[in-house]
Formats: C-alpha cells, sequence, structure tokens
C-alpha cells in the first residue's frame, strides 16, 4: 500500500507540473508548421521517389533526403560506421519470391494465387508427396483426434486475422503443410488471393535468410471448394464436423501433391537514425519513430504514400528540428531524444525489428517509443467530427504514460482521443501492426498515433492533396508536447505492468 500511495503522489505531482502551459515548450511547438510538413511530404510522396519501395530507388532517395536534414540541423550520426559515424543503420534483409508454385489433388492442379496462395518459408525443387489430414478449427481439441505427426493438416480458420495462432500450433504438433481455409465463398478467397498477389509476387521480405529446403514452414491458403475437393466432401459438411472435434476422424487422410519453387534475394537498406544528446539524463532515452517506406509500383502506378507515412515521416522530421532549434537556443532536453524513420514496415515491421535486436543505444535506457504512422487525414467514422486522433499503447505498459498523455492533450491540443482500436479484442489488432511493437514486446511503453483508415489506403490515390495540413500540424504538436515532458521531467516513467505478448485471437 505505501508503494501504491508514493507512486501515486509522484504522478500527481507529475501532472501539476505541466498542468499550465509551458511557454517555452509552446514556442517550440509553434516552430512545427504546416507549411514545413507540406514542403517536406511534397518531396516524400512525389513521383519521383517511386512509392519508396523497400531496398529499391525511392527508397534510398528518401533516405538521403532525411539523413541530410538531420545533419542540417546538427544532430549527431548514431551508428558506428569504421572509424566514423552515420545516419544509416544498415539493414540486410532476403527477398523470397515465388517461382511454380502449385498444389494437386485427386488428379487436379491448382495454382498459387489462383485456387491457392502459398505463405511458407519452404522451397522444394520437385514435386513432394504427402498425406492431409482434417484439423477442424485448428484448436488443442482437435490435434487429440488427429494424427498429424509428419503429415499435413487443412484447417477450418473461424477468423482470418487470428491465423498466426493456429500456424504455431500446427507447428508444435509436428504437421509438415499446413493448409487453411478462411474464406465462406469462392468469391471472397479470389478477392483475398489478389490482395496476397499484390503483395507476395515480388517477393516476401524478412531478416533472417530462409534456408532453401522443404523443412520450413509451408503454408497454403486455400479456396472452400478446393478445401471440399481434396476430402470430397461438401465444405458445409466440413465446417459442420469441425464443431464436434471427436468426428474429426470421420474425415479420411487425403493424398496431397505439392510445389513451392522460390528463389532467394538479398536487399539491402536502412533505417535513418537522428540523435539529440540530452543534460543531466542523457543516458535515458526517448525514441520518436515513424515508417518512411512504402509499397511502390503496382500495375505501372506510384503508390505515394502520402498519408501512409509520408505523414509521420515528415512530422518526426519536423518534431527533430523543434527540439534541435530548442537545444540551440539552450532548452535543450534532459534526456536524449533519437528521431529514427525505419524501413520495411510494409514488409513486416522489418526495420523497427532489426533496431529491436541490433539497438544502437541500450533497450533498458530506452524510455519509451512514440510512433507515428499516418496522421494526416480523417477516416470515415470522424467526417463530421475532424478533431480526434487515435491513441494505442500508451496504457499496455505504463498506467502513468497513459495518466501523462491525457493531461498533456487536456492542457494544449484539446482531441477527441479516440481508444477504438487500443481493444484488445479489436479485429484490426493495430497494437501490433505497426512499428511500436517491436518496442513494446521489449517492454518498453509505447504510444502509437492514427488517423484511422481510409479509402485511399495502399492505393494510388493516396496523395498530397488530401492530406488535411491543419490536422497534421496540431497532431504533431501533441506527439511534441508529449515528448517535451516526457524528456524533461525528473523522474523516468513508471513501467508497472506485465510486458507484452501479442495473442492471435481465434
Amino acid at each position: 500500500m505505501k508503494h501504491i500511495t508514493i507512486l501515486l503522489a509522484l504522478t500527481l505531482t507529475s501532472l501539476h507540473v505541466f498542468s499550465q502551459k509551458d511557454e517555452v515548450a509552446e514556442r517550440y511547438a509553434g516552430t512545427i508548421t504546416k507549411e514545413d510538413l507540406y514542403d517536406y511530404l511534397s518531396i516524400l510522396a512525389s513521383d519521383a521517389l517511386e512509392g519508396r519501395e523497400t531496398g529499391e530507388r525511392g527508397q534510398k532517395m528518401a533516405a538521403a533526403f532525411i539523413s541530410d536534414h538531420f545533419e542540417d540541423l546538427g544532430l549527431a550520426g548514431p551508428v558506428k560506421d569504421g572509424q566514423h559515424t552515420s545516419y544509416y543503420q544498415q539493414v540486410n534483409l532476403y527477398r523470397t519470391v515465388p517461382g511454380d508454385i502449385y498444389i494437386k489433388a485427386n488428379g487436379k492442379r491448382y495454382n498459387n494465387f489462383e485456387d491457392v496462395v502459398f505463405y511458407g518459408a519452404s522451397s522444394s525443387e520437385d514435386e513432394v508427396a504427402t498425406k492431409v489430414v482434417f484439423a477442424g478449427n485448428g484448436m488443442d481439441v482437435d490435434y487429440e483426434n488427429v494424427r498429424t505427426k509428419g503429415n499435413s493438416v487443412l484447417i477450418l480458420a473461424k477468423n482470418i486475422q487470428g491465423t498466426k495462432s493456429l500456424i504455431e500450433r500446427a507447428l508444435k504438433n509436428e504437421a509438415s503443410t499446413i493448409l487453411i481455409s478462411g474464406s465462406k465463398t469462392d468469391a471472397e478467397f479470389k478477392g483475398l488471393a489478389q490482395q496476397f498477389k499484390s503483395w507476395l509476387e515480388n517477393g516476401t521480405l524478412s531478416i533472417n535468410k530462409p534456408e532453401k529446403s522443404t523443412e520450413g514452414s509451408s503454408v497454403f491458403f486455400v479456396s472452400p471448394s478446393v478445401a471440399g475437393e481434396i476430402f470430397n466432401t461438401p465444405y458445409e459438411k466440413l465446417e459442420k464436423i469441425a464443431e464436434t472435434p471427436a468426428k474429426l476422424s470421420k474425415i479420411k487422410p487425403a493424398e496431397l501433391t505439392l510445389k513451392s519453387t522460390q528463389e532467394i534475394q538479398q536487399v539491402n537498406t536502412e533505417n535513418v537514425l537522428g540523435y539529440l544528446e540530452g543534460t543531466d539524463k542523457k543516458d535515458e532515452l526517448i525514441v520518436i519513430t515513424a515508417h518512411y517506406d512504402h509499397i511502390g509500383r503496382h500495375n505501372g502506378e506510384i503508390n505515394n504514400g502520402a498519408d501512409d507515412d509520408g505523414s509521420g515521416t515528415s512530422s518526426v522530421m519536423e518534431l527533430a528540428e523543434a527540439f534541435a532549434m530548442a537545444k540551440k537556443d539552450g532548452h535543450g532536453p534532459r534526456r536524449s531524444i533519437l528521431f529514427m524513420l525505419v524501413t520495411g514496415e510494409e514488409k513486416g515491421l522489418l526495420g523497427s525489428e532489426f533496431y529491436a535486436e541490433n539497438p544502437v543505444f541500450p533497450l533498458e535506457n530506452t524510455v519509451t517509443d512514440l510512433n507515428i504512422d499516418m496522421i494526416g487525414r480523417v477516416d470515415p467514422k470522424h467526417a463530421d467530427n475532424p478533431d480526434y486522433i487515435y491513441l494505442v499503447g500508451a496504457d499496455k505498459l505504463s498506467s502513468e504514460l497513459h495518466q501523462i498523455s491525457e493531461k498533456i492533450n487536456e492542457t494544449y491540443t484539446q482531441f477527441e482521443l479516440d481508444y477504438t482500436y487500443n481493444d484488445e479484442d479489436h479485429p484490426d489488432r493495430i497494437y501490433y501492426r505497426s512499428d511500436h511493437w517491436n518496442f513494446a514486446k521489449n517492454n518498453i511503453p509505447v504510444i502509437f498515433y492514427f488517423n484511422g483508415v481510409h479509402e485511399d489506403y495502399h492505393k494510388p490515390s493516396d496523395t498530397i492533396d488530401k492530406i488535411n495540413f491543419e490536422l497534421l500540424t496540431k497532431r504533431a504538436h501533441l506527439v511534441f508536447h508529449t515528448a517535451w515532458v516526457l524528456a524533461n521531467r525528473d523522474e523516468r516513467i513508471v513501467t508497472d505492468k506485465l510486458p507484452a505478448q501479442e495473442i492471435d485471437k481465434d
């Protein structure tokens, strides 16, 4: 009880510190302007940068633009590069490009991106024969009723967003290949297959080099009709049987042949880091992140990614300038600040994952990560009330961080703080889908700033003319004031909750 009382007293004291507006903080927040944000974004979201695809020319042009900005501000390049230091943290990735991939069953061939979608790490130069068993909905109780060791399994997923745990459970039960059907109709599957094709046909990226063998995981998403044809059983009957695990043995194992030829290429990319050293608490670090990569070209059209995440990248550049100006004027932060624009977010949060595994500064000295991904638009939900921002993660690891965040908004920006996506049960699972996650899973408190998804998400129509620069500026002010308080308060925020764990909802 005494500990709780002390913690409460410290929290109330810290909140009182900024219950009145800090005139110095306001002065430098005012240097974050819509004109500057427009200037930065007009370059980042221009056709010249070709959609900033990870590892491609446009992404590297964006990296050079950001690093030049950091150098002009006088920020340090903190990455050791031989006898020198650099703004670039080199990230070496591996691209796995699909080749000849298909499944054969009952004399029929099902091709990749048509009736099946391959999503895995294995590569077979020749056809591989396997026996496939029906594992119902892929729950633990289902595996008590089927023999999976050395066999392939077919699972009916109730939620296509929650397949990671299904895959992990199948691998735990020593399944050789995993087939998942999560679409209700073939038409729905066709739409899913096209989405996967746009994402996978040019290759998937990973930090670790995949082994080119049949030993890696093989995952195929299949249409309802393919699932039924494999077992010569109507799909509706499979669904019914899946509801009663004891009846799974009624579906006899089927014979399957598959092939999954893949090519592995190396891709070189980079995170861009700018470091502002603090004063009396310089060993502690505030990290401010956004991802500057996007999805490049599709079907000959450039995806400029003005909102995703040109808006966040421009904001970090402006935040860096505001803090650098404050330090130059003698108002530098007590804690150090790392401004980090990461690569490979669109490919699976790879740049931030690489940093978390190879930190330039000790993770135990990292106080928090403030992550910005899409803050320049208004989503349909808030069309009539655009003065909002979605916040995710602030209360997951630190009650104190959440309280500070709320008080800062009340004091400076008065947004409607929308916590819709902070709900663990929300199907979009946003907490796990941007770069803050790689800090949170290392027990570092985070706040994720987000404007929600709109009709131009991941489309060529995500262009600068649709950015609301008034809102973008005000949202950047909120991040600035939050970082200012966290960087200058006497006590490091308290982490008082259990470490984050990603749990897929089935």
